[in-house]
């Protein structure tokens, strides 16, 4: 079946709106307030998505503007999450809250309206417009959940969450290469069992490097926002192992992960 432009931005619409109605109750010191990401507040988090929502746009709608931006980066090192973030710390809450709704308007409005095969240029390698709205929709789910751990907030599980499992088994290969190491030629059977009890797979089916267990558990860990040992999944296998250690779904340098809770 070919993927649909307007299903995926209905997904990130969906993803947005649940995000958006915790963001919209917060105090001032509320989206001051330290999120489990270290050294990062709310503030930090949302601002974290709107940026990225601006530059995907400008990627997908103006890539010479986008090569511009990326080579000026690039000059001072490259992409660097925590000097951007430190860029918007003089925004209140309201005007960060303006600021992702329009740039998350934005965004869905122009990516409904592209071919999903379309190539977009990003800081790695070019990828399709369908692939770069992914992204945006696993950015969200994990930055949220970072949210929704500071105030106390419930993600409720959804089918969304198939976007970012796809995701992080699609960058097993990356994983490795941000860890600086070599990835072996071992393929890895995924199987999760979904919110509404289906199941999922990826990998064949005879692998013996397995990882199996709840949706959002393997959400949670390729999304480096909880530690194995807090979750209800089952990993055999050396090369399973391995990259249940390293995996992250998400670009950049190589994750930190999270302690045990």
């Amino acid at each position: 079946m070919p993927v649909s432009m307007d299903a995926l931005a209905d997904d990130l619409a969906a993803e947005s709106a649940e995000l958006r109605a915790v963001l919209a109750a917060l105090t001032e010191d509320q989206w001051r307030q330290e999120t489990p990401a270290e050294g990062w507040t709310i503030l930090d988090q949302v601002s974290h998505l709107a940026y990225f929502d601006d530059v995907a746009l400008r990627s997908a709608t103006d890539p010479d503007a986008f090569a511009a931006e990326k080579a000026a980066m690039d000059a001072e090192g490259g992409v660097s999450p925590d000097t951007i973030a430190a860029r918007f710390r003089s925004m209140s809450g309201a005007d960060m809250l303006a600021w992702f709704d329009e740039a998350r308007i934005d965004l869905i409005a122009a990516f409904r309206e592209l071919d999903p095969k379309t190539r977009v240029p990003w800081f790695g390698p070019a990828m399709s417009a369908a692939s770069s709205l992914t992204a945006r929709i696993m950015e969200t789910w994990a930055h949220a959940q970072d949210v929704y751990d500071t105030v106390d907030a419930t993600h409720v599980p959804s089918d969304r969450i198939r976007h970012v499992a796809h995701i992080g088994v699609g960058a097993r290969p990356f994983s490795y290469l941000a860890h600086g190491l070599e990835m072996p030629d071992v393929p890895i059977r995924v199987e999760l069992t979904a919110p509404d009890g289906a199941t999922w797979t990826w990998g064949p089916e005879g692998a013996p490097d397995r990882i199996t267990g709840p949706a959002e558990d393997f959400a949670l860990l390729i999304t480096q926002r909880r530690h194995q040992d807090d979750l209800a999944l089952t990993v055999e296998g050396p090369a399973a192992t391995e990259w249940a250690r390293i995996g992250q779904a998400f670009a950049g340098e190589a994750g930190t992960g999270r302690k045990p809770l």
